[in-house]
């Protein structure tokens, strides 16, 4: 399944990158600089121990007649402590003395004062007073990389534990920042035919206020198309009810009039014509009021009287011929916060749907369970699965030749949904080979 695309991911993946690379880029810069300023320190450090010790060595020099290694160890016990080595070297180059980490070829720097760089070490050079001997103090350069090393690391250190605090900061701070974004989605998601309501835009950002006003035009537009094409619907069909009724009253009186023949023939087709359209305004009607949501209601009702009543006027009608039959649990009950008309226009649909389009050599059952739900059943071949997701459309017909206008199943399943419920179409039905079955579920 492709994973949806999200703002807050990608979001926390670029703001913690970027903020590592900058912390990486102060920390190389941290590192040039502690460099240039070890390097001072320790060419300072290194010069004054130079010093000091050409002036032990030549007081040591003054007070005996020739140089003693051992008299020396202590000068290079300090030189050791210092990380330094050195050599003493007379006027011809000659090393007289050097420390016990020193080589004893001279170091690969000239007899001047002052520093001088080899591959592997800083070395400095000072001169006695007459000329005669020469210290020349080394710092390995691995000493001063060792140092710069052990400083970058300790800046790296807090970086490791930086970068899962930083992803949980940005997280919480994205979160919260996208809050209105996310309520003002929820906020437009609940919006439907059954809720045009303006969006509340003083309680968000000014950057999501313009959004919010485009979308409030968007549904002040959608609602004055709806409302005018609701007012349409049922004001041609409440106007052609009237007409209908006389023309087809009419035309029942002719059908009697007539000898049989090719005209009664006709007459009576017209009578049909009429019926099938006096049947059309009545869902026109039902669907207008469908569409004004007049489905929900703040108080409970017993809809069971209102299922049974709508039960007996279909088995009273002569044309079921006895097909519809009845069951309900003895103890169902069917409290429910749903509107009394609403609940009989949708079961009246769903009923209607199942006498007209079933096989009328089979029965169909109408059951409450116990638990509140309300199943048609009717016989017949199984719809297609492609066919089933159009039957709830308007004017959506499956494969049947039966008359209809094709707006039972649309008009139910409106009214269910503004009642908060839900309205299953099964084919084959639960527990049989075929038939099709609509089963209907409102929220206790």
């Amino acid at each position: 399944m492709k994973r949806e695309r999200s703002i807050t991911g990608p979001l926390i993946l670029a703001l913690t990158t970027v903020m590592v690379v900058f912390w990486l880029a102060a920390i190389g810069l941290s590192i040039r600089v502690m460099q240039h300023e070890f390097d001072e320190i320790f060419d300072g450090a290194q010069q004054e121990t130079t010093e000091r010790l050409l002036a032990l060595i030549l007081d040591d020099l003054n007070q005996s007649t020739k140089i003693d290694p051992y008299s020396m160890a202590k000068f290079d016990a300090a030189a050791r402590r210092e990380y330094l080595t050195y050599q003493v070297r007379d006027a011809s180059g000659k090393v007289v003395l050097h420390s016990n980490d020193a080589p004893a070829e001279p170091f690969d720097a000239p007899l001047t004062t002052g520093f001088h760089d080899t591959p592997t070490a800083r070395i400095f050079t000072d001169m006695a007073a007459d000329g005669s001997l020469f210290l020349q103090v080394a710092d390995r350069f691995k000493n001063r990389r060792e140092a710069v090393r052990e400083s970058a690391v300790t800046l790296l250190i807090p970086l490791v534990a930086l970068i899962p605090a930083s992803i949980f900061a940005i997280w919480f701070i994205v979160g919260r920042a996208l809050r209105p974004i996310d309520a003002l989605r929820r906020d437009i998601g609940t919006k439907d035919g059954g809720n045009m309501a303006k969006i509340d835009t003083q309680t968000l950002p000014v950057e999501l206020r313009p959004i919010a006003r485009s979308v409030n035009l968007l549904l002040g537009r959608l609602r004055d198309a709806l409302e005018a094409e609701r007012e349409f619907t049922a004001n041609s069909a409440h106007e052609l009810r009237t007409p209908i009724a006389g023309a087809l009253a009419q035309t029942q009186r002719l059908a009697e009039e007539l000898p049989p023949g090719a005209t009664q023939d006709r007459v009576q087709q017209v009578e049909a014509s009429l019926v099938n359209l006096g049947r059309l305004a009545e869902k026109l009607l039902q669907l207008s009021r469908a569409e004004a949501g007049i489905g929900g209601s703040a108080s409970p009702v017993d809809l069971r009287p209102v299922l049974e009543m709508v039960v007996t006027d279909f088995q009273r009608d002569s044309r079921t011929n006895g097909r519809l039959r009845y069951s309900a649990a003895p103890d169902a009950r069917l409290v429910r916060n749903a509107d009394v008309d609403a609940f009989g226009i949708a079961a009246r649909n769903l009923i209607e749907n199942a006498l007209i389009h079933g096989d009328p050599a089979l029965p169909v059952t109408v059951s409450l369970d116990d638990n509140g739900i309300v199943r048609i059943v009717n016989g017949g071949p199984p719809v297609r699965e492609a066919d089933m997701a159009g039957l709830k459309k308007r004017f959506g017909r499956g494969k049947t030749t039966a008359s209809g206008s094709g707006l039972g199943l649309a008009i139910a399943d409106r009214v269910v949904t503004q009642m908060g419920g839900t309205l299953e179409l099964l084919s084959p039905a639960t527990g049989e080979q075929a038939g099709f079955e609509a089963k209907m579920t409102l929220p206790a």
